[in-house]
């Protein structure tokens, strides 16, 4: 195994890959040495394609070699989450119901990979159908963290955050309906984007909070992520929510990264650090001095609304789930009850036998506040607080270019620790959800340690399609620590 190359990020790699000075199918070859020496340690991936990966690098060295052009992420070894489609290996969204299923499309992402020439290496574990803040709830496999193996790497794309950590991928996907790039991130050390609600295509997602739910990258340092989004982003005719480039036009994420924003505004909202660690507090309240000494100025604000976020997205997003997995009725696709006796055992065993607890607790709950006579006192009424919500943010958006806040109250909490508690596990979201009500972009970045060593996040929300200036802006701390380039001892 080459070990230089895995000291290398996304936008490094491709070049000497681009050069000739380093081979695809050597990155490859490489990187599945890491994956057969830690993956069973970390239980990071679902499935992995080493035979197809090597043909695709393969592919990429003669275009090379033939002089031909290449695609943006030339022969660049990456992963993506398990809820994607792929025509290749099972698309089962961490679920029992979908042990076996094998989709007969690609996600618009997964084609847009393939045609920047990405070698997709494999498919990472997940909380069930996206639900949860751990990855302790998916139905096939624990994943665990790469700082520490007795603690969780967060979720719901704790599978594909654990990869990049362990260095078994260069980049990867994952899908965000609450927090579920952003939290993994923090916890593992790296820098996760959410995007705009309708900047990247959720054509072939599989939907868990429909107006919620939006793919992004996970990376080892914010040029990586721009490079990511620059081939993912894009209006899709297929996706109804994708947003038309004339209404945000697009960027090359990458090409003004390393230019500081003069006369950057930063609003930070105190009262939302009392509910954090102490050390949480610390490292992002030094993240944002060390904004301040670069000229950023602070802008105080109050968010009166941010508080009732949690309440909001736990009602509309089990609405929505409620809505999107009554498609799991071992009828159509997925799994199937052995000997029912009537089409009702038909549909209640496969469901009951199929799906974890925390999907089913996820649609009881959605269910019975969709239900008649409940309707307008809970689900109508979160509606209602989510556009308070959005109003907060459109308020803060008038005095400053973003808002700072931490990404997590804790660091990685121990397996296990959570489980017995759902509504704990669900403050874990705190800081995030409040974002995916918005459809803003947010993005996470490393910016400290605790005293057991576990990375903390510190994050950055923007307006709405203000990626370029959030990459940029996370690119600035950067200049100024090295948090981004430490790596866990494997």
């Amino acid at each position: 195994m080459n070990e230089e190359i895995l000291k290398l990020n996304c936008n490094q790699l491709r070049e000497k890959i681009r050069k000739g000075e380093i081979k695809s199918v050597e990155a490859v070859q490489t990187v599945f040495t890491q994956i057969e020496r830690c993956e069973a340690k970390i239980g990071a991936f679902l499935s992995t394609f080493k035979d197809e990966s090597l043909k695709k690098a393969a592919e990429v060295d003669a275009k090379i070699a033939n002089g031909e052009n290449v695609g943006a992420l030339a022969g660049v070894p990456v992963a993506v989450k398990d809820n994607m489609c792929t025509t290749f290996g099972a698309t089962t969204c961490g679920s029992k119901i979908l042990e076996n299923f094998h989709s007969p499309y690609n996600a618009t992402v997964i084609e847009k990979l393939l045609a920047a020439d990405a070698v997709i290496v494999g498919k990472t574990n997940l909380d069930e159908f996206a639900m949860g803040s751990s990855t302790e709830n998916s139905g096939l496999k624990k994943t665990l963290n790469p700082w520490d193996l007795s603690r969780v790497p967060g979720g719901s794309s704790g599978g594909s955050a654990a990869a990049v950590a362990g260095q078994m991928c260069f980049a990867s996907l994952g899908s965000d309906t609450g927090g579920s790039i952003r939290q993994p991130a923090s916890f593992c050390g790296l820098v996760g984007l959410k995007p705009t609600y309708g900047r990247v295509s959720r054509y072939g997602l599989v939907a868990y909070g429909s107006s919620l739910d939006q793919i992004g990258p996970f990376a080892k340092n914010a040029a990586d992520c721009a490079l990511m989004l620059n081939v993912i982003a894009g209006h899709d005719e297929k996706d109804s929510t994708s947003v038309d480039e004339k209404t945000a036009a697009l960027n090359d994420y990458l090409v003004n990264i390393e230019k500081h924003i003069e006369g950057l505004k930063i609003a930070v909202v105190p009262q939302l650090f009392e509910g954090a660690d102490s050390e949480v507090v610390a490292a992002v309240k030094n993240a944002i001095e060390i904004y301040k000494k670069l000229g950023a100025q602070i802008v105080e604000i109050q968010m009166p609304y941010f508080e009732y976020s949690i309440a909001a997205y736990y009602l509309i997003a089990t609405a929505e789930a409620s809505s999107n997995l009554a498609r799991y009725d071992g009828v159509h696709y997925g799994y199937r009850t052995k000997n029912p006796s009537d089409y009702i055992e038909v549909y209640s065993k496969s469901r009951a036998e199929a799906l974890g607890s925390e999907v089913k607790r996820r649609i009881m709950l959605g269910t019975y506040a969709l239900s008649s006579g409940y309707y307008d006192a809970y689900y109508l009424k979160a509606l209602k607080v989510r556009n308070l919500i959005r109003s907060d943010f459109t308020a803060a958006f008038q005095k400053a270019d973003c808002i700072m806040m931490p990404t997590s109250p804790t660091t990685a909490f121990k397996v296990g620790e959570k489980t017995a508690d759902p509504l704990q596990m669900y403050l874990s979201d705190v800081y995030t959800i409040a974002v995916n009500l918005a459809g803003v972009p947010a993005v996470s970045i490393p910016c400290g340690f605790d005293n057991k060593n576990l990375p903390i996040g510190l994050q950055i929300i923007g307006s709405n399609f203000t990626e370029e200036k959030l990459l940029r802006i996370a690119k600035m701390f950067e200049t100024q620590t090295e948090y981004h380039n430490r790596k866990p001892q494997l």
